[in-house]
């Protein structure tokens, strides 16, 4: 069976896109597919997939159907996103900004209203409404959750490491050198507690005023160019460390760099988290894969 497929990639976070609009093509899709598509040397090669299919037509009985109150919140299009490893993940902020540039570049979204209103896609955490204005493309993340302090290592190294829920659980861990990881080959060691599902793990070193530098290793992925939510995390990890309140505060942004570019993040003063940063289509074909 051939069927189409695309690749983009945000900060050079990359993924594969399928356009299932009705859910004919894949039906559940198999985590065999997922893995062998993003397979760098016998697959397309991705850090994940991004199934692009209307919330209304995934079926509930397929692994991680989305809220079916996403339909009526305006939500037609769910971002059915999956890692490398073909397990399912709650969220991506660099993948929704792909997700919504191909929405527009298809005509599935009417460009005017991408520009203005934003584009409300479903996600597994939830709704997430994105901006696409020109080659700007700026995601609502929502309101970050501040759950307390754990552990992460690598070898025999450990670090305090700040737990923030951007939809997905992160681990945030400041370092004096990014190097200090390591090739961050094997996830980092968590507290299997705390963390149960996995965790994303972010080292972040500090380059000037509301700037920093980050390197991540994605649970299901490994270490990856850049994570859309792990850099929300790392801004909002970063601003309480600089005495930002978390309940009261003016709206904040942070530069963070990631290996694969930069993204810029603000904190607002209702306490969302807006993630800005680019979001490009590069190809587009068929597989059999």
């Amino acid at each position: 069976m051939s069927y189409p497929f695309l690749k983009g990639h945000g900060t050079e976070n990359d993924f594969i896109l399928l356009p299932d609009h009705d859910g004919t093509t894949h039906g559940d899709l198999p985590r065999e597919r997922v893995a062998a598509l993003c397979d760098r040397r016998a697959g397309i090669g991705g850090d994940g997939v991004l199934r692009v299919i209307r919330t209304a037509a995934y079926d509930a009985s397929w692994a991680g159907a989305p809220d079916p109150a996403l339909t009526e919140q305006g939500a037609e299009w769910f971002m059915d996103y999956r890692n490398g490893d073909g397990s399912l993940s709650e969220m991506c902020g660099n993948g929704v900004r792909v997700f919504a540039r191909h929405l527009v570049d298809a005509g599935l979204v009417d460009a005017a209203v991408a520009a203005g209103d934003g584009i409300p896609i479903a996600t597994r955490a939830g709704l997430k409404v994105v901006r696409v204005d020109g080659e700007s493309i700026t995601a609502d993340m929502g309101e970050p959750r501040l759950l307390g302090t754990s552990v992460v290592a690598v070898d025999d190294h450990t670090w305090p490491a700040r737990h923030v829920d951007m939809g997905n659980p992160h681990a945030v861990a400041f370092v004096d050198d990014l190097a200090e990881a390591g090739p961050l080959l094997e996830p980092p060691v968590h507290d299997e507690e705390v963390y149960p599902e996995g965790v994303n793990v972010e080292f972040v070193v500090r380059r000037g005023a509301r700037h920093v530098a980050m390197r991540v290793h994605e649970r299901g992925s490994g270490e990856t160019r850049s994570c859309g939510t792990g850099a929300c995390a790392v801004m909002v990890a970063t601003a309480e460390a600089d005495g930002v309140d978390p309940e009261a505060h003016d709206d904040v942004e942070y530069v963070v760099d990631v290996p694969g570019g930069r993204l810029t993040l603000t904190w607002t003063a209702a306490g969302r988290v807006l993630l800005t940063g680019p979001g490009v289509v590069v190809a587009e074909g068929a597989t059999d894969l």
